[in-house]
């Protein structure tokens, strides 16, 4: 059986779900993976990025990483997707990207994918857990297979404890990172054990 072709699809602004990506990618590395990490592409005007130091060097310091694309997705088993929360739902440039799959869901090009996804917020309550739902809403109609982590490894609960996907609050990242780290690689290497499992055992015909 061919090794199961994971894809990270995720948004940044400053480099929090850069870094997550980053850790997703090195856990499904570690479960012998073929990833594939692609960033979506920014929108928000160059204005509000000039404004901001850390986005515009975040940015720049990115541009060699490739744009996802809808022919991505279709070449992938599996996905992982982290996004920031914005105002308890994901990023507008996350769901301009997702807003450009409607093709290949209309042909049936997303169907069975293995999904799962990641978040950040700038404080505990800044609805993580809702930003994580709401992609998850996406893959529903896409047909996908949602694994999310649920409480299925210890380094979840140090990571702080989110069933839907990883999640951080962006001022604690530095201090959390070994164990959110631990977890995003867990959540990593269950998705890449769910897609191993269908591609093993799935009928064609679902």
């Amino acid at each position: 059986m061919s090794k199961v072709k994971l894809a990270i699809v995720y948004y940044s602004s400053t480099g929090v779900n850069y870094q997550l990506a980053q850790w997703a990618a090195e856990g499904g590395k570690q479960a012998d993976a073929d990833v594939k990490l692609l960033r979506v592409e920014e929108i928000a005007s160059p204005v509000l990025i000039e404004a901001n130091p850390k986005w515009k060097a975040h940015l720049e310091a990115t541009r060699e990483i490739p744009i996802a694309t809808a022919d991505d997705i279709v070449a992938a088993d599996a996905i992982i997707f982290s996004t920031p929360t914005r105002f308890g739902n994901i990023a507008a440039q996350m769901k301009m990207f997702l807003d450009t799959t409607g093709k290949i869901w209309f042909s049936g090009q997303t169907v069975n994918k293995v999904v799962s996804a990641m978040t950040s917020a700038s404080n505990v309550h800044g609805g993580q857990e809702t930003t994580v739902v709401s992609l998850y809403t996406t893959m529903y109609h896409w047909g996908a297979v949602v694994v999310a982590p649920g409480y299925t490894d210890q380094s979840l609960y140090a990571a702080g404890g989110n069933p839907y996907g990883v999640s951080v609050s962006t001022d604690e990242l530095e201090k959390k990172a070994k164990e959110v780290r631990a977890a995003v690689q867990h959540q990593a290497k269950r998705v890449v054990a769910i897609a191993e499992a269908l591609k093993r055992g799935l009928r064609s015909d679902w």
